[in-house]
C-alpha cells in the first residue's frame, strides 16, 4: 500500500499567532473532510518571545503581568501541559493530523513525536538523547487531540536564548533544567540546519510521505 501523504507547510520566521491561525484552518479542514486526508505538518521559528500556558494553566495573573513586562507575549492555548516558552532559535512543529489514515492512536502519536526528536538528536551527534516516562514526556511537548485530529506538538531548542526559561517553571517540572542543541554540541545550531534531518525522522517514524505546499489550499 502507498504511504499516507502529509502536507508540509514551512512558515519559517513568523509570529506565534500566525502559526495558531494556520493550525485552526487545518483543523477545520480535517474536521469538515471525509476522514481520508492525513493532514499537515506545520513548521516555524517564532519571531519573538512568547510564553504559553496549557489547559492545566501554569501562570497566575501576576506572573502574566511580570512576563509581559519583560517584553514577551503571553498566550493561553488549548494544548496539554503547563507553561513554557517559545522564541527565536526554536523549531516549532505542529502536526495537524487525522490519526486514522496514519493508523495511529493518541498514545502512539505522542510516542512518535518523541521518537522524532530523539532521532534528530542522534543525527546531530547526540546519541545519548532519550525519552523519559511521564511527567517528563517530550522535548517541550504539548499535544491536543479531538475527534482523532491532533494539534500543537513539540518545540526543539536549537539556539534559543535559554535565559527566558528562568522566569517560569517550564512545564511545571521543578529542578529539571533546560538545554539546547547549541549548548549540548558546543556550537551554533540553527533552525534551518535541523529541519532536513527532522523531516527525515518524521517520515521514518510516521511512515508517510511529505508533500510541500506554501499555504492551505
Amino acid at each position: 500500500m502507498p504511504q499516507p501523504a502529509v502536507r508540509l507547510v514551512r512558515l519559517r520566521l513568523v509570529a506565534y499567532g500566525e502559526l495558531l491561525t494556520l493550525q485552526e484552518r487545518w483543523l477545520q479542514r480535517l474536521q469538515d473532510g471525509p476522514g481520508t486526508e492525513a493532514g499537515a505538518l506545520l513548521l516555524c521559528e517564532p519571531a519573538g518571545p512568547v510564553y504559553t500556558a496549557g489547559l492545566r494553566g501554569g501562570l497566575t495573573s501576576e506572573e502574566t503581568a511580570r512576563l509581559r513586562a519583560l517584553g514577551a507575549e503571553v498566550r493561553a492555548t488549548g494544548r496539554g501541559g503547563l507553561a513554557t516558552f517559545h522564541g527565536p532559535g526554536q523549531l516549532l512543529c505542529h502536526p495537524v493530523l487525522d490519526l486514522r489514515p496514519l493508523g495511529l492512536r493518541l498514545r502512539t502519536h505522542v510516542a512518535a513525536l518523541e521518537a522524532c526528536a530523539v532521532r534528530l538528536c542522534e543525527l546531530q551527534g547526540l546519541p545519548g538523547a532519550r525519552a523519559l516516562p511521564p511527567p517528563y514526556t517530550g522535548v517541550w511537548l504539548g499535544v491536543r487531540c479531538g475527534r482523532h485530529i491532533t494539534s500543537h506538538g513539540l518545540a526543539l531548542n536549537c539556539s534559543t536564548d535559554l535565559t527566558w526559561f528562568e522566569h517560569i517553571v517550564p512545564c511545571g517540572l521543578v529542578g529539571t533544567g533546560v538545554t539546547s542543541l547549541s549548548k549540548e554540541l558546543q556550537r551554533h545550531v540553527t533552525v534551518d540546519e535541523v529541519v532536513p534531518p527532522f523531516l527525515e525522522a518524521f517520515k521514518e517514524t510516521y511512515k508517510c510521505t511529505l508533500i510541500t505546499e506554501n499555504s492551505l489550499n
